[in-house]
């Protein structure tokens, strides 16, 4: 959305990034509902982050409720195993080499997604090694203090918000 004056024409002034804040409000909605996560935690930022993300670059925000339709297709774009990475850059990139028409300027929009992008992708955050859980063993472990850290790795943000988002839809 662009500001307009009073009188209808363009305003030529500070471009307001409308599109990529409704999308941001609807990935906090759907986080909150979930109650999945404190907000005040990096993964929560994470899941907000990746869900934003991909409401934005799914042709944006639907005014009011998100009917069946767009909730299956947010679904299946947050699927596990799904190539969310390849697709987020490919739309990044098409979305970049688009004309922004009536501005002067860069789409304030397309700027907030990619530094939320850049984040994701760029932000590595402590978890779970999934891959090192298994079955509790009956043998005493010993005290082993690193043990629980051990079981630990350093992933990319958005491998955490990616499948928080997608919970969050199944959710909502």
């Amino acid at each position: 959305m662009r500001p307009e004056r009073q009188d209808g024409t363009s305003g030529g002034g500070l471009l307001v990034p409308m599109a990529w804040m409704y999308a941001e409000y609807i990935a906090d909605e759907m986080l909150r509902t979930g109650d999945l996560m404190e907000p005040s935690t990096l993964e929560y930022r994470a899941g907000r982050d990746a869900l934003a993300l991909t409401v934005f670059l799914s042709d944006g925000a639907v005014p009011d409720a998100l009917p069946a339709a767009r909730l299956d297709e947010l679904r299946l774009l947050t699927a596990y195993g799904a190539a969310w990475c390849g697709w987020v850059r490919e739309r990044l990139d098409a979305l970049g080499a688009a004309p922004v028409s009536g501005t002067a300027g860069a789409d304030p929009d397309l700027a907030l997604a990619r530094a939320a992008w850049r984040w994701l992708e760029e932000t590595d955050l402590l978890a779970a090694d999934l891959d090192a859980i298994g079955a509790p063993s009956r043998e005493p472990v010993g005290d082993e203090p690193d043990a629980e850290e051990a079981a630990q790795v350093w992933t990319p943000a958005w491998q955490l918000g990616l499948p928080l988002g997608h919970l969050a839809i199944h959710l909502h």
